[in-house]
Formats: structure tokens, sequence, C-alpha cells
């Protein structure tokens, strides 16, 4: 192998212009490119640990070593050579991002749920698993390889859940000039619970400050014309979320959580548990949420369900809740707006006859939805 003629080659492509590989194509190669360089200086690398010559210049770990000599922060020249350490036990995974199919956050990924447990269950599914990594956007082989490690090792999924629910927290500390500074660390349903009504009220901040501005401008505002940054409506958005707590009535009505049962889903889609958030859980996890909550059902079988209306000119109702269920995200390849954030909208147009059922629903988020119905319309 000749390195210097790789050198040259980079030397020539760099000294053109970058503008000429703007297309889509020219992206898509060149991300390839970089996904096989860095499956090859992964293996290198970790080719030079295990000959220990970066042990004669005095350094105490290889890790040492590659952060001093090549400018590395030290946490990413860790998992450099973890990756490395890990291609040897996923040799379909090393294959694919050496081709350039797949990139290092996916090699992280199935590293981390390969365990003592999972190792058989790793070998059998590897391929099966590095297809998925292949065709998937990466948020959604996130969720697949987490049911894959609930099944594979159902009882550690259940123990990881409880150690991380365990680890939950919250510190506030006021400083000597009397602010206050603090962190959280919640388990994915209570993080949940309190991160979305604390979006909900930094909502109605937005639109109290927009409503303000346009009143006093007599136009619509700009972002930085409004009377409070970002960062200042989160913070009283937590602040109202404490007032409001503190003025509840102690007999007031709890929110109760919903647990959506879907029936025929998973003979065609696969396993689900999760957050409508989309987060992967394990059933453990929800086991303390049972006692309060109500329960749906969705049916996923043609014949045996309720449509709302299939002349209705709007999705709305049980076959609305059905269509959000499966979709679960704008159905637009390049979107993951939530479903409950999204329109409703006909595969086959209601205008040319489209039922509004099931079959012929979707979730599109406002953008997409109205992008969708330009005239004339972009191709599908």
């Amino acid at each position: 192998m000749d390195l210097n003629a790789f050198i040259e080659a980079m030397d020539q492509l760099v000294a053109g212009d970058a503008t000429e590989c703007r297309d889509a194509e020219s992206i898509i190669a060149l991300e390839r490119q970089l996904s096989r360089l860095e499956c090859f200086v992964t293996k290198s690398a970790v080719a030079f640990e295990s000959e220990g010559e970066w042990a004669l210049d005095g350094a105490k770990t290889p890790t040492a070593w590659l952060s001093t000599r090549t400018h590395l922060p030290k946490t990413e020249a860790r998992r450099q050579l973890r990756r490395g350490r890990a291609l040897a036990g996923l040799p379909r995974c090393a294959e694919a991002w050496s081709n350039g199919d797949i990139k290092g956050a996916h090699v992280d990924l199935l590293d981390k749920v390969r365990t003592d447990v999972t190792e058989e269950a790793m070998q059998r599914d590897e391929a099966l698993l590095v297809e998925q990594a292949k065709r998937m956007k990466f948020e959604a082989f996130c969720g697949a390889v987490a049911y894959w490690a609930q099944l594979a090792d159902p009882n550690g999924a259940e123990e990881s859940d409880m150690e991380r629910r365990a680890r939950r927290d919250v510190f506030l500390a006021a400083s000597l000039d009397g602010m206050w500074f603090g962190q959280m660390t919640f388990d994915s349903i209570s993080g949940t619970i309190v991160s979305e009504e604390h979006q909900r009220l930094e909502r109605q901040l937005f639109e109290e400050d927009w409503a303000k501005a346009a009143a006093d401008l007599g136009r619509d505002p700009k972002i930085h014309e409004l009377c409070r940054t970002s960062a200042q409506r989160r913070a009283d958005a937590l602040v109202e979320m404490a007032t409001r707590s503190k003025i509840a009535p102690a007999d007031g009505r709890r929110p109760e959580p919903l647990f959506s049962i879907l029936v025929g889903f998973e003979t065609m889609h696969g396993r689900i548990c999760e957050l409508a958030s989309g987060q992967v859980v394990t059933p453990g996890a929800l086991l303390p949420w049972l006692d309060g909550a109500y329960f749906e059902r969705a049916v996923f079988a043609p014949g045996k369900r309720v449509e709302v209306s299939v002349t209705s000119r709007f999705f709305t109702g049980g076959t609305r809740r059905a269509i959000e269920l499966r979709d679960r995200e704008c159905t637009n390849e390049y979107c993951d707006v939530r479903a409950d954030r999204c329109q409703g909208d006909h595969v086959i147009t209601f205008t040319e006859g489209g039922l509004t059922d099931q079959e012929n629903g979707r979730v599109l988020c406002g953008f997409h939805n109205r992008l969708r119905n330009q005239r004339p319309p972009p191709q599908d």
C-alpha cells in the first residue's frame, strides 16, 4: 500500500473547488468515502495500539499518545481505539463500515449492546442488524437495536431501566451572589413528563411574547424583537411550573398516563413498547404507572375495527388515533416530527375519491403537508 499516493490524491482533491461537489450524488459519495477512511484509520490505530510503539515515546497509554501527537480530544481518541477493538467481534459490521455503508456511530451502538449475555444472539443476528443499519435512519435504527437488546437479554434490559431510574437526581445550589445553578437527571418516563410540560409552558410564553410584540409593532415581529430570549423563556417556564404546583389544590385531579394497546400491529410491524416521543422502554418501566393509567385499543386488522367515517373530510377520532400510533412520526423521509403534532393526510387525495380510512391515511407535519399540496405538487 502506498500511503504517499493517497496523500497526493487527497492533495489534488482539496486543492480543487469544493463547490464543484455540491450536488446530491457527490455529497453521498464523499460521505461514503469518509466512512471508509474512518474505518481504515480506526483499524490502523488499534493495530498501532497492539504493537506498543506508542510506549517508546514515553506515553503512558495509547490514548495519551494519540491525543498528544494527533491533537485529538482524549474522548475521541478513546472512542477510536474502542471502536477498533470492537470490530474484531463484529465482522459484518466491520465489512459494512469498510464499504462505507454505515458510520462509526453504528459500530458504537452495536458494541454497546454486545455483552456476555447477548454475544451468541449477536453472532446470529449481526448480519440482520447491519442490513437494518444500511437502510434505516439512525434514530430509527437506535430503536430497532433497543428492541433487539430487550429480546436478547430481557432481564438485563429491565435491570438497566431500573438502574437508570435509580440515578434520577435534581441538584440546585445558590452562588455567593444569589444566582442559582442546577442539573437534572431523569429516567425516560419521568424526563418525558417534565420535558413535555416544560415545553408546553415555554410555548405559551412564546405566544404571549409574540402577541405583545405584534401589538406594539403593528406587524409580525422578528425573534430578536421579542421581550425575552429563548433561554429566559425556558427559565421562566420552570418558575411557572413551580408556581402552578404551589397553588394547585391538594385534591386536584392528577394527569393520568395513556397506554395504547395495538392489536395486530406486532404481526405486521414488529414489537413496540415506547413512549410517544419514540423513546424505547422496557415493559417493566411501565409498571409503576399502571394503577392510574387509561387504556385504549387500536385494531390494525381490516374488517375488525371501527372507522370514524370513510367519507369524512378529515381524519378524526379513532381513525386519526390509529394512524398516529402506526406512523408515529411525519411520514416524509426527511422529517421526524411526532405524529401527534402532525396533520392527517390522504394518500389518494379526498378530491380524487380517496377514503378516510387507515389504509389511505398517513401523518404529515404542517410543512410537508403544505409542500405536498403545492400546485403542481412535487414528485412523491
